[in-house]
């Protein structure tokens, strides 16, 4: 079965049933919002549960502060608003009152990456995988798809300290549900592809195109491992030094700047444990730009194919000497 065959779901839209779900095994959640209850879909916890769900409105630096304090109390908060939001305007809050203390809240950046489309490049965060993985004590997650997201979750509720979870805006195939045997750990990538020419390590929406560009390459006769790695911070280091020792080159792609996101993290651990070539894949040190989720993936290079083009290009460029 194609990605393109596999049911899409937004992680959004799976974020919002996950809080739903999961409400009545754990009395502690709450959910605070920044008047976006209906793009961030946690519109369907105030509806269920209006008592433990607040919209603090257009004041999201005051709600990271509200949550900080909740958490204080016993409470588990997700606070939930744009990424551009959640890791930009509110940094100074996230990092003082949050992580600083390590207080147990979520921050939940919706609608990062390009793939916010028309809303253009004052909305497209690429930015904040970056400034949330140097937090001290920030724990960074970015699902791939709707199953993902709804492990992520309930492991986020359960989990001891800051942390920051990012989700999309656009329906993606949902690739992991169908796994056998798949399970998900916070701080534990999984390998979805065996391959020993090259590893393609991916997060987020980038993970199905990686799946798609190692199909598209073993058609040419290169073997391409894919490694999910939805927890970016911290990092599982076994599974990428591990693919390090077995395949000729390690490209990583994200929907996110390549400086400091999951390319600076693979980078910075190689470059001390196992050096061996390193390849970045995803936004260039530019801002994003408007047009639609396709047309501005396409635009950047955020595709299988061109995931494809560049992994073949490393091969290629490494024989060469």
């Amino acid at each position: 079965m194609t990605a393109q065959e596999v049911q899409k779901k937004a992680t959004r839209a799976a974020y919002g049933e996950a809080l739903v779900e999961l409400a009545e095994k754990y009395p502690e959640l709450v959910v605070l919002e920044a008047d976006l209850s209906g793009a961030t879909m946690t519109k369907g916890f105030a509806k269920e549960y209006p008592d433990r769900f607040f919209d603090c409105g257009i004041a999201e630096a005051n709600m990271t502060v509200i949550a900080a304090g909740m958490s204080t109390c016993g409470l588990k908060p997700f606070t939930n608003t744009f990424a551009v939001f959640a890791a930009g305007r509110s940094y100074e809050q996230v990092r003082n009152s949050i992580a600083y203390p390590g207080l147990n809240v979520v921050v939940v950046g919706s609608h990062g990456g390009i793939s916010v489309g028309e809303d253009g490049a004052t909305h497209q965060m690429l930015e904040d995988l970056t400034l949330m993985r140097v937090l001290p004590g920030m724990t960074v997650v970015n699902p791939c798809d709707a199953n993902e997201m709804k492990l992520a979750v309930e492991a986020l509720i359960k989990h001891k300290g800051p942390a920051y979870l990012r989700l999309g805006r656009s329906a993606v195939p949902d690739i992991t549900g169908s796994i056998p045997g798949y399970s998900f750990e916070l701080g534990k990538g999984v390998q979805l592809r065996d391959g020993n020419d090259i590893t393609i390590a991916a997060t987020g929406m980038t993970v199905q195109m990686a799946v798609e560009a190692s199909d598209i390459l073993k058609e040419s006769g290169v073997s391409a491992r894919v490694i999910d790695i939805h927890t970016i911070k911290p990092l599982d280091e076994e599974i990428i030094l591990k693919a390090a020792g077995e395949t000729k080159a390690v490209l990583t792609v994200e929907e996110h700047s390549v400086i400091g996101g999951l390319g600076g993290a693979v980078a910075e651990l190689l470059s001390e444990k196992h050096p061996v070539p390193v390849f970045r894949h995803g936004i260039e040190d530019t801002f994003g730009r408007s047009g639609s989720a396709a047309d501005v993936l396409e635009y950047y290079g955020i595709t299988a194919r061109a995931i494809a083009e560049k992994a073949r290009g490393i091969l290629e460029g490494l024989k060469q000497g």
